[in-house]
């Protein structure tokens, strides 16, 4: 799995996790799903996406430089 398909996995447990949290706990966890929008859309701009460093600490790999070679 390479940092891209991480962060997107990533990305959709969390807003899941929040809608179920929302729906069980509180409304309030609704907060939880507009921090991650808002996240992935100033990434897109930045480039800078914090879970990214996470992602590389725990072994996954860069695009291109998967152990399948893809």
């Amino acid at each position: 799995m390479t940092v891209n398909n991480g962060v997107r996995v990533l990305a959709g447990s969390m807003v899941l996790l929040s809608v179920v949290l929302r729906e069980f706990v509180h409304p309030y966890w609704v907060v939880l799903t507009i921090f991650i929008g808002f996240n992935l859309i100033q990434s897109a701009f930045t480039g800078f996406c914090p879970p990214e460093k996470l992602l590389r600490k725990l072994g996954l790999d860069d695009e291109g430089k998967s152990c399948c070679g893809k």
